[in-house]
């Protein structure tokens, strides 16, 4: 086995995904990962902390991405406008690996505690939400209130991309979402006015 092999991260997610998929995350322990990548458990754990972030572990590109996506808004772009093109930066990467993200979010349904883990990224990343919008200038609540928002959407619109297939592509999906939490504020204020 070769010491530098190419590619040793992206051969270990693939072959994690694999196995998780065929035998079931808990059932899958780091030395089959390994066997099956061609690689050493030493290289796996240069690259993951343990099994989980195989998963995982792309969060953190996540959060930078949207953080620059955010940061780089026109500056007449509302605290909505400049989420919406973080989500829509991070759709980009998601549509890129369609087929991993899916066979990912699978073995993530099938376990409560990557469920868990899930829930607490996706906290992460609303945070992280909010610390570019209030570098923006926006006030804290607002920045709150909007980063929040934006992973609701995110998570309705990811869903309903991963249940339909794919099809359409996430990005419509999420400008849809985006489009009817508009409407929905726009006769808010109609009805209470």
């Amino acid at each position: 086995m070769g010491r530098w092999e190419p590619n040793a991260r992206g051969r270990l997610e693939q072959a994690a995904l694999e196995l998780y998929v065929e035998r079931g995350y808990e059932q899958t322990p780091v030395a089959e990962i390994t066997k099956r990548a061609g690689l050493t458990e030493r290289t796996f754990f240069r690259h993951f902390a343990d099994k989980r972030e195989v998963l995982f572990g792309g969060s953190g590109g996540l959060e930078e991405l949207c953080e620059g996506a955010v940061a780089a808004a026109p500056a007449s772009a509302t605290p909505m406008e400049a989420v919406a093109g973080a989500l829509d930066a991070a759709a980009v990467v998601f549509e890129e690996r369609g087929d991993l993200v899916r066979l990912r979010q699978g073995v993530i349904d099938a376990n409560a505690e990557l469920r868990e883990r899930e829930l607490t990224k996706l906290a992460s990343l609303s945070g992280a939400l909010a610390d570019a919008l209030r570098a923006r200038g926006v006030d804290d609540l607002t920045a709150r209130l909007t980063a929040e928002t934006a992973i609701a959407v995110l998570k309705v619109a990811f869903r309903r991309w991963i249940d339909e297939g794919q099809e359409p592509a996430l990005r419509p999906l999420l400008a849809e979402c985006f489009d009817v939490l508009r409407t929905a504020s726009a006769r808010g204020a109609v009805d209470a006015g």
